[in-house]
């Protein structure tokens, strides 16, 4: 068997899946293997964080997207047979997530969140939300390899070990498809991916006007954070884009820090939020909702504590 697989198209997941697959790939008894197309970084960085071998995918050509990997790597795992394949939950590694997996005639667990392995059955069981975060189900996959994207954020980096090494080999092969990437345009603040923030600013009702925005955005700017919200602000209100509030019917999300302004923390919200690391509420009811999830609350005026909070984070930041 050719070990535990993992694929991801930036540094912070790969870093994720590594300790999440080398813990996997210990209690496995086999190795693990990175797939890398990004030549330009540091393999021994890799190594120190798990790798046992890094697979080289060819480079890309000007205009070529991901796609036309999927064949290259189906055929790889059909060579090698992977016991597990663990993939990156961004949106372009769950698309080539899906087509590898109808490659390879397997099953695909979509948006596992945790996952180990049945020494008795010696079979992956892995879990995943459902309907809208409110229950957990536990998959297993009869077909090899066991095969799961995992979003963003769900393990944490491991510790990098001194002196550690591996190998590398290269996977040779015509990269050939009909698509072509003709340009690429920068997402504007209203398209961001709230799923893929660190850190998340989010408003709710007690915001009285639209223009008050601009109080949850300068604490975001100040945060390397993005803009989020609930339901009624986007849908009813129209404020922010749609795929930027949070909650059951909206977006989950998995920041390292979440800061709710003026939201009431109904459970249609909190769903969302659930796998935030730090929770913090500013709301001047104190009986509000949010403060039973919160890991820090606020009690107060929001457009007193707010420019406060901003004002306070702005002068950490200069000293």
């Amino acid at each position: 068997m050719a070990g535990v697989w993992i694929l991801a198209d930036n540094h912070d997941q790969i870093l994720e899946l590594l300790a999440a697959g080398r813990s996997l790939a210990d209690d496995i008894g086999m190795g693990l293997h990175l797939l890398l197309w990004d030549r330009e970084e540091k393999s021994g960085e890799y190594f120190s964080y798990g790798a046992d071998e890094i697979i080289l995918l060819p480079a890309l050509a000007d205009g070529q997207p991901l796609s036309v990997y999927i064949p290259l790597i189906a055929e790889e795992a059909a060579r090698e047979k992977p016991e597990v394949f663990l993939i990156g939950g961004s949106n372009r590694c769950k698309e080539l997530a899906a087509r590898i997996a109808t490659r390879l005639e397997t099953g695909l667990c979509s948006e596992c969140t945790a996952f180990h392995f049945n020494q008795d059955l010696k079979r992956l069981e892995m879990e995943r939300m459902i309907y809208g975060g409110v229950g957990v189900q536990t998959v297993a996959s009869t077909s090899k390899p066991q095969m799961a994207t995992i979003p963003p954020r769900t393990f944490s980096p491991g510790s990098p070990l001194e002196g550690r090494e591996g190998k590398t080999r290269e996977i040779t092969g015509a990269l050939e498809t009909p698509v072509r990437v003709l340009e690429k345009k920068a997402k504007s603040k209203e398209q961001v991916n709230i799923r893929e923030a660190k850190v998340v600013v989010c408003v709710g009702r007690g915001l009285e006007n639209e223009e008050d925005l601009q109080l949850a955005r300068e604490l975001a700017e100040v945060l390397g954070g993005e803009v989020a919200c609930t339901r009624p602000i986007a849908e009813e209100l129209h404020w922010l884009p749609e795929e930027t509030y949070i909650g059951l019917s909206g977006q989950v999300i998995k920041p390292h820090l979440y800061i709710g302004i003026g939201v009431s923390g109904q459970i249609q919200h909190t769903v969302g939020i659930r796998d935030a690391k730090t929770v913090i509420a500013i709301n001047r009811d104190e009986n509000a909702a949010i403060f039973e999830v919160a890991d820090y609350g606020i009690i107060g005026d929001l457009y007193e504590v707010v420019p406060q909070l901003t004002r306070a984070i702005k002068e950490k930041v200069k000293s």
